[in-house]
């Protein structure tokens, strides 16, 4: 997606966040009624994360001007930089119900290390688990072609042979022992 689009999407759905009753908007009304305004298709999975980020950049701001309203007057304990990091992912976490997500818009499950996670997708309207390394690029975790992503049919299988799984480690864990 071009600068230029996403400048004009930007630029969209702040208007209408900003004109709409953040009690009873979703994501899904916002991008469609910037579509309608746009004229543009708004449904491609690019365009999706793209306005899932501006939602949620817009929200986060919001929350953080009624925070720092809440919080005038108050000292805190903590360094500004140790407390913007800490609000920023507790401001993410409060915002989707106590959810993560990536730069991508992707469902953060598990962190199972600081370079690997899990996470759930749409891709192409399939939903995958895709359980992959990243790496640290400009500030931005990008993904690496090291994991492997299972559609929710290969994830259902994974998950009936667990047990089988966790028996066989079991037992070669013996033998090394």
């Amino acid at each position: 997606m071009n600068p230029e689009t996403e400048q004009k999407i930007e630029e969209a759905v702040l208007e209408i966040l900003r004109s709409s009753n953040m009690d009873q908007t979703t994501e899904h009304k916002v991008r469609k009624a910037a579509s309608e305004l746009l004229g543009l298709d708004l449904s491609t999975p690019e365009r999706k994360r793209f306005v899932r980020r501006v939602v949620e950049a817009y929200i986060a701001e919001q929350q953080s001007k009624a925070e720092q309203e809440e919080d005038e007057g108050t000292t805190a304990a903590k360094s500004s930089e140790e407390e913007d990091e800490d609000s920023n992912a507790q401001r993410k976490r409060k915002e989707s119900g106590g959810k993560e997500y990536d730069d991508e818009g992707d469902l953060i499950i598990c962190r199972l290390s600081d370079r690997r996670r899990v996470t759930l997708q749409d891709f192409r309207g399939k939903t995958l688990v895709s359980i992959r390394e990243y790496y640290r690029r400009d500030g931005k975790e990008l993904p690496t072609s090291k994991g492997i992503s299972l559609t929710a049919e290969q994830w259902a299988s994974f998950k009936k042979n667990i047990p089988a799984i966790e028996k066989a480690i079991k037992k070669m864990e013996s033998r090394l022992d």
